[in-house]
């Protein structure tokens, strides 16, 4: 960590150490009722009064003057500044004038002094500015008609901007623009790096956030050039974050090369549903297909960062779709069908059978408005038995209490906590946005991490305590030498993956984990206990009455068998039961179904769905669902038309104020309702279950275990060549 610091200072220049720091949290600055961003007249004690182009702001010590002027509200110019990175200063884009000083300085880089005053439109720092792109041209291709990065490109904005209208370098040697030949750094990011401008914020992504350091400079001057060194992938879960990063044409989706132009696309804000973590996104469309996917930023969920498989998968939505209803006849074989004969033959089954023997397995992709929806239908006949497809311990009082299942200390507070033990989970691969944050704790906030389970990479380090289950009694018991550490936090973490739970004494790990965290001696306030959920639909499910041990089910032996976006059920142990298929993919469990009903995809529909902290988030609409395909819950409610129940909702609204009426707090989106009695939960959450011997471990331990882990990840083929460079296949360039 010393010598990280030490590197981070050698890099920021003459930033200091709390500017750095700042970065990931800036000033926020007093508002007038002008709406200028101007600080208030009677400044808090220690603020430093700067004057921006005659206006005064009052700013903390160590903020730089680019983020001065920003409060000031004067745009600055810059390609190697971003604020979620550390400060290079390479650039020079951002120079500005400042009285007293000989030469325009860089204000990304410089703090402020009291009294400083600063010109942004001053004739010198406009000269200074088109020397300097004029340097940042001379040896820039002119692309532009072929660039990807066209109409979105820093680079072209800025020239126009900030550029003079001519140029005075002349080719005199007849020897032409520099030229720096193309790196194939894997399937996903395409390169053609003379455009590169060498702003390194590809290289400080992959050092800082992502945790990779395959991305660096080599050369001097003329002869620098930003690569892998020796042709390899890039191999982060994280790596199509450096196309958003790249102000030029030098780094871009491959997938999506030479696609469509950004004025051509239709944009809708939505959300993830690839994992828990809920990332905010913005959809492109054109002609109703799913063209590209993009961060949306959001500082308490993703930030501006999504995994490969949020932004890459997209194109596993058109293939192996299921566009029809379709029967299994008396021949045994599935043939396409209407609605209306669909529909028919599942309420016939429905009405025929005892509500007992009835039961309802909800998957990763079922949004909380179809589980309410089938809920009620399957009550109304008479059935209790609900599940998850994910399984989650069953001890007493395990889903009653929301504080039982969810991440209590919430994703954005993860960087705050002083220390962090993992129990059976790879945060790298199963939620790649709370990793990061976990890694921005380590390496700004100092935190200390421990790994119980598999020792896997995690872009940190951290301290293994094995992968026995045992040591979770051990440590709660104070017998272990890292029960004292434990114990003295003020602000310990303890996060159990699902992939933990999924064991024969799951209900002991997960009670011995339960005890572990009450035994812990937190400051008030904080909250220990955390769920690491893979699923996007599983708190959803839980929330309103769903059980999580589907295992039930093969000894229940149930004669129908309703399975909503469940691709992942074992569908032989219902070889005796009708089963019913509704989803969107042709995937293992729609090929055992005797009747299968096409769903909408998360593009497809406005949605609900809970991520792993208990946040309600919405999808919306962003292309129509394919040939016949419908929204699940509105399935569900024609299907009850048919059974004879017909539920009390016909449009989305009626059915949120069904939500409300379940649980108020899964209509109150993007506001996390705290999980109360969570000390009543920790107390009646016993298990008496004898601990196995089996290692505590997480599937996902590789890179290429994380690209193909659900229904569309596994249509996509986009993903499957993810899979094939991450298993290190030597040609990269598929």
């Amino acid at each position: 960590m010393a010598a990280l610091r030490q590197s981070l200072r050698t890099l920021c220049g003459p930033a200091s150490a709390a500017a750095v720091r700042r970065l990931a949290a800036p000033h926020t600055p007093a508002f007038t009722a002008s709406g200028l961003r101007f600080a208030s007249a009677a400044a808090e004690p220690n603020l430093l009064e700067v004057t921006v182009d005659g206006n005064t702001v009052h700013v903390e010590p160590g903020t730089t003057i680019l983020q001065a002027c920003e409060q000031a509200g004067r745009e600055i110019p810059r390609f190697c500044y971003h604020e979620r990175l550390s400060i290079a200063g390479n650039c020079r884009m951002c120079l500005v004038d400042v009285e007293k000083s000989p030469k325009p300085v860089a204000s990304c880089a410089m703090p402020v002094m009291n009294g400083m005053v600063v010109h942004t439109d001053s004739e010198r720092t406009k000269r200074a500015r088109e020397g300097v792109m004029e340097f940042l041209l001379v040896n820039h291709p002119l692309d532009c008609p072929v660039c990807d990065q066209g109409g979105e490109c820093d680079l072209q904005d800025q020239s126009m901007a900030y550029g003079a209208d001519r140029s005075r370098f002349m080719d005199m040697g007849k020897s032409g623009k520099r030229a720096v030949e193309d790196k194939n750094i894997g399937p996903l990011v395409k390169t053609i790096m003379t455009r590169c401008i060498h702003c390194t914020r590809c290289v400080r992504f992959g050092s800082e956030v992502a945790g990779v350091d395959d991305l660096g400079t080599t050369g001097r001057g003329g002869d620098t050039q930003i690569g892998t060194y020796v042709e390899k992938m890039f191999g982060s879960e994280l790596s199509g974050n450096v196309i958003d990063l790249c102000p030029v044409g030098a780094l871009t989706s491959k997938p999506y090369a030479f696609t469509a132009r950004p004025w051509e696309l239709r944009r809708v804000e939505s959300v993830d549903a690839m994992d828990a973590v809920g990332s905010n996104i913005v959809v492109h469309t054109r002609g109703g297909e799913v063209l590209r996917v993009v961060p949306r930023p959001n500082d308490d969920v993703n930030e501006e960062w999504i995994s490969d498989k949020t932004r890459f998968s997209y194109d596993g939505l058109k293939r192996q779709r299921l566009t029809s209803p379709y029967v299994r006849g008396s021949d045994g074989v599935l043939r396409e069908a209407s609605w209306e004969e669909a529909l028919a033959a599942v309420a016939d089954k429905l009405t025929t059978t005892p509500g007992s023997e009835i039961a309802a397995v909800a998957g990763p992709f079922a949004d909380v408005e179809a589980v309410t929806a089938l809920k009620d239908l399957l009550n109304r006949l008479d059935s209790e038995a609900l599940y998850t497809e994910e399984s989650f311990p069953n001890v007493t009082g395990s889903t009653d209490f929301r504080s039982n299942y969810l991440m209590n200390s919430q994703i954005a507070q993860l960087e705050e906590a002083d220390l962090v033990l993992l129990v059976g989970t790879n945060p790298r691969f199963e939620a790649p946005l709370v990793n990061t944050r976990l890694r921005k704790g380590w390496r700004v906030n100092e935190m200390d991490v421990a790994v119980l389970g598999s020792p896997v990479d995690l872009t940190y380090e951290y301290d293994y305590l094995g992968d026995s289950a045992a040591t979770l009694k051990e440590l709660a018991d104070g017998k272990h030498a890292f029960s004292e550490r434990l114990k003295a936090a003020k602000r310990p973490v303890v996060v159990v993956g699902t992939a933990g739970l999924q064991r024969a004494d799951a209900d002991n790990v997960y009670a011995m984990a339960r005890e572990l965290a009450a035994s812990t001696n937190p400051e008030e306030g904080w909250k220990v206990f955390n769920v690491l959920h893979k699923s996007a639909a599983q708190v959803g499910a839980l929330d309103v009455g769903y059980k999580g041990n589907p295992e039930a089910l093969a000894s229940a032996n149930p004669s129908v068998v309703y399975l909503l976006n469940a691709d992942e059920t074992d569908t032989s142990k219902f070889s005796n039961s009708f089963v019913i298929y509704q989803g969107h993919h042709g995937d293992q469990s729609a090929a055992a179904a005797d009747v299968i009903l096409p769903g909408a995809a998360y593009t497809e529909k406005t949605a609900t769905f809970i991520n792993t902290e208990g946040r309600p988030q919405t999808t919306r609409r962003a292309v129509t669902p394919p040939g016949l395909a419908r929204d699940d819950w509105k399935i569900v409610r024609a299907l009850s038309e048919f059974a004879g129940a017909a539920l009390p909702y016909d449009n989305l609204e009626e059915m949120r104020d069904r939500l409300a009426q379940v649980a108020p707090h899964l209509t109150r989106y993007d506001v996390i309702e705290p999980a109360n009695f969570d000390s009543v939960a920790a107390n009646v959450c016993k298990a008496d279950a004898a601990a196995v011997e089996a290692p505590l471990s997480s599937p996902q331990a590789e890179l290429k275990d994380f690209y193909m882990t659900d229904v569309i990840s596994r249509s996509s083929q986009t993903m499957a060549k993810c899979v094939k460079a991450a298993s290190g296949t030597p040609d990269l360039a598929f």
